[in-house]
């Protein structure tokens, strides 16, 4: 079957099923500049958007239909925008130029004409207009390595994981200042907020643990050894189980979050293409896939794990980590999304054809 049989099945098939079943899976490719979108059901990639030089992060708006990726650059090129993506019709809008604001990272869309993001450059977190394409806040964290960023419910403050200083800042949105920082530990990336609003979860690569601690009064309540470089976190939509990827040791660690233990872990066991051996980021961790991103379903029963150096996605079910597929994802997969919008199908058998010679 023809790569354009196969589109033309697909979109017929999502077609005949209910909106609430179709969904995209956003994944950004840092090598390739690229947001890819894919079909999370059966792996086949249906379109690309073109975005800045080494994306990292992306968040999707509240409704589906836009998405914002940070071109965060490299080390020799580092950038200092955040592309604006429609979803419907997989093409970049706009990119905002944040200026001074070097290295953006986090990002977290969480309001209609609000977006959340990190620089690392310049230790800020920015609240962007994304329609007027401009900066509407700029907040010092004052920390070194700004990095990640999670949004409480309801938007009334905002934690962002500090990489070099080893702290989480939390900040007052409603007021755009800082509130405090919270020791989490060297190397604090991965962090999430409990779907009920009331715990902020911090992974430390280095020192090899999570910080729990109350999103309210800031005082921790729980530090969870766990080695492998923990890097991201997310929580099934029900708040029972906190996944952790873990870049070192390949493995995807699920956690019952009420009681404070694991559950079970699985290695992510993939093939690493040869030309994937020389990328920059193998230093990283040695012999790893490097499994870094992790998009939680809709319905809690399965994440999509970003291997970023093999160049797959693995879906896993949740809690019990088992392998349900895995798909190929070129360019250094890394940061992830999920969407109920489909990108529109180019159809080439829709052009008019060419007008006859007029025979009068």
């Amino acid at each position: 079957m023809s790569r354009l049989a196969r589109l033309v099945w697909l979109y017929t098939l999502l077609a005949l099923t209910s909106p609430a079943t179709a969904e995209t899976l956003l994944v950004v490719a840092k090598s390739s500049d690229a947001l890819h979108f894919v079909d999370p059901g059966s792996g086949l990639h249906l379109a690309s958007a073109a975005v800045g030089h080494s994306p990292h992060e992306v968040s999707r708006s509240p409704d589906g239909r836009l998405a914002a990726v940070t071109n965060y650059g490299t080390q020799a090129d580092p950038g200092s925008s955040v592309s604006i993506v429609d979803l419907e019709t997989a093409r970049e809008l706009r990119r905002i130029d944040l200026g001074e604001h070097m290295r953006p990272h986090g990002v977290a869309w969480f309001a209609r004409e609000r977006i959340a993001v990190t620089t690392q450059g310049s230790r800020h977190l920015l609240l962007l207009d994304p329609s007027a394409g401009r900066i509407v806040t700029a907040i010092g964290t004052d920390q070194e390595g700004s990095h990640l960023v999670a949004i409480a419910p309801g938007a009334a403050r905002a934690f962002v994981a500090n990489t070099g200083s080893g702290s989480t800042t939390a900040i007052d949105l409603a007021n755009g200042r800082k509130l405090s920082d919270v020791a989490t530990g060297k190397g604090s990336e991965a962090i999430a907020i409990t779907p009920d609003g009331r715990e902020v979860w911090v992974a430390a690569r280095d020192t090899g643990a999570i910080t729990v601690f109350d999103a309210r009064t800031l005082e921790i309540s729980a530090r969870l050894s766990l080695a492998g470089a923990p890097i991201r976190i997310a929580f099934s939509p029900d708040g029972a189980t906190a996944l952790v990827s873990c870049a070192a040791s390949s493995e995807v660690v699920a956690f019952d979050v009420r009681a404070r233990r694991e559950i079970t872990r699985r290695r992510i066991d993939v093939e690493v293409p040869e030309s994937a051996r020389s990328r920059p980021s193998v230093s990283f961790a040695p012999g790893s896939v490097l499994p870094v991103g992790l998009a939680v379903s809709p319905d809690g029963a399965s994440v999509f794990v970003a291997a970023t150096m093999a160049d797959k996605v693995v879906q896993l079910s949740v809690p019990g980590l088992e392998v349900l597929r895995v798909f190929e994802v070129t360019g250094e997969p890394d940061g992830m999304a999920l969407t109920p919008v489909m990108p529109k199908a180019e159809c080439h058998a829709c052009e008019a054809p060419a007008e006859s010679p007029d025979r009068d």
